[in-house]
């Protein structure tokens, strides 16, 4: 029987790094309206304990996702707390639109701690965390990584690798029905851009480039890592899912 969303995840326990922000945030409603247990946890711990109050959730204090040491802590928590973990999100990110000849070497490490390091630290913690029962880790990769986007070469540098390591990850970890997906979202309405779609040019450029014709809303995003998170799921690992309004495969916007 396949399940619908409102009960795919009632009783899964689920650890959200970075899970107050844009898309974690709208992530969080749906899987506790759901009936899910979360662990959320961020670099700031007071948002993340505002949002885990909202939704009677548990929150971890802060959390620097580009320690391995405070990774496996926040997992090994967050297992403790629930009595153990069925799926485990990575949502760090960053968003730097430069070229490379003006990326200084700060930038660029910034850029792969923020949106790699994070995510390479969260599957060698939750694969030991769930390899016993299996489970689900979702990693958050971008339209970037594959389209070719101008002044996009440090992130898309970094989330690229991304895909590269969900990929390997799935393949290393599918003997213990650990499953490893990627989301590849194009450019979403979040805090996060809010400062580069305040700027009209930039605000029409990104919608003249999703075919869909509107930016995406984190909803959007929200539903598809849920969709991979469910159980039901059990036959889906290794995969990018793009949820960009088109970008990286479609080519312009007709009428007909």
């Amino acid at each position: 029987m396949v399940q619908s969303i409102d009960t795919a995840h009632k009783d899964g326990a689920y650890l959200l790094v970075g899970g107050y922000g844009g898309i974690g945030s709208a992530l969080a409603r749906r899987l506790a309206h759901a009936g899910a247990k979360l662990t959320i946890a961020g670099r700031d711990g007071d948002k993340a304990k505002t949002l885990a109050s909202e939704l009677d959730a548990h929150a971890l204090d802060t959390l620097d996702a580009t320690d391995h040491d405070a990774v496996d802590a926040a997992v090994k928590a967050a297992a403790e707390h629930h009595g153990g973990l069925d799926g485990a999100v990575n949502l760090p990110g960053t968003i730097m639109l430069k070229p490379a000849h003006l990326t200084t070497p700060q930038e660029l490490r910034e850029t792969i701690d923020a949106n790699l390091v994070t995510a390479f630290n969260l599957v060698r913690s939750a694969s030991q965390a769930m390899k016993k029962n299996g489970g689900s880790i979702v990693l958050m990769s971008s339209a970037a990584a594959t389209s070719g986007l101008p002044n996009h070469e440090a992130i898309a540098a970094a989330k690229a690798a991304v895909i590269g390591l969900a990929r390997s990850a799935a393949a290393t970890y599918a003997g213990q029905s650990l499953r490893v997906n990627a989301v590849a979202p194009g450019m979403v309405r979040t805090p996060l851009s809010a400062s580069i779609l305040a700027s009209d040019v930039a605000l029409k450029a990104s919608l003249a480039m999703h075919p869909l014709g509107r930016l995406g809303e984190p909803e959007d995003v929200a539903s598809a890592i849920a969709w991979l998170l469910e159980g039901g799921q059990s036959w889906v690992s290794g995969t990018v899912l793009e949820v960009d309004g088109g970008l990286s495969n479609l080519r312009g916007r007709v009428k007909v």
